[in-house]
């Protein structure tokens, strides 16, 4: 008698044990399973709208969130993973805590980093990948930046090789200002006014990339050429969906002929 309830015991938890790991296996594939993509594409949309406005912060989180969600370790998809780089860039721009910022940026260069090895023939991933990283150098020149500085051109470079004009021939841009504000480690002004006016022919619209023209001009004293486009920031009608951008070009527009000229 008392073997067969020992018999029984050890049957009930043989059957016990195969029961929960039978459980557990069916949890494990549940949770791997593809997100929805109907919800994807929502998700998408959604975020997609909110970041129009990328100078409104609650928005920007609201975006990222959205995209968050939809974000899978085990089924990377590459419209999130690169929208959630630009909303991240966006959103540490706009936020003036140090470890804040430092975070969103870190996050925004992972995921930028993931969208270049999903689609390596895409310009997205690697300029919202080197974007972030960009703004964490820009923060932290003596750490960051010195070390960040090749990983950035090497991500710009890709961009142009892809895409020149992409982001309105922003990698430009990007490059230009490596050069301009590394001075003590091999960056030249005559190299960023090489970038900066290839950039021009692509997009003559970018009052970021006039602004920092004239100031590369005025890098390499040229001064005329320098003032040329500052008047031409000045005289600009600004897309409605760049306009902070724009914004913050003509202030410093206006300040550079105040006191240059």
């Amino acid at each position: 008698m008392k073997r067969r309830c020992i018999y029984s015991f050890i049957t009930i938890g043989l059957i016990s044990a195969i029961f929960v790991s039978c459980a557990k296996k069916s949890e494990t594939e549940e949770n791997k399973r593809p997100l929805n993509t109907a919800l994807i594409t929502e998700n998408l949309s959604k975020a997609e709208e909110l970041s129009k406005q990328h100078n409104d912060l609650s928005k920007l989180r609201e975006a990222i969130k959205l995209l968050a969600q939809v974000r899978d370790a085990d089924n990377r998809n590459y419209e999130v993973e690169w929208k959630f780089a630009r909303c991240n860039y966006f959103l540490g721009k706009l936020i003036s805590d140090e470890k804040e910022g430092e975070k969103i940026f870190k996050e925004g260069e992972a995921a930028g980093k993931i969208a270049s090895r999903l689609e390596p023939n895409k310009p997205d991933g690697f300029f919202w990948y080197g974007a972030n990283l960009g703004e964490q150098a820009k923060r932290s020149p003596l750490t960051k930046g010195l070390t960040s500085v090749d990983d950035i051109r090497s991500a710009m470079n890709r961009v142009i090789e892809i895409e020149p004009a992409y982001q309105g021939a922003s990698a430009f841009d990007v490059l230009a200002q490596i050069e301009l504000s590394t001075g003590l480690v091999g960056g030249k002004p005559e190299k960023a006014v090489e970038y900066l006016e290839k950039a021009i022919e692509l997009e003559k619209e970018n009052a970021y990339i006039r602004l920092h023209l004239a100031q590369a001009y005025l890098a390499v004293n040229r001064d005329s050429e320098a003032k040329k486009q500052l008047n031409y920031i000045m005289q600009m009608k600004p897309s409605p969906d760049y306009l902070p951008e724009y914004e913050e070009s003509l202030k410093e527009a206006k300040k550079l002929i105040a006191t240059r000229f």
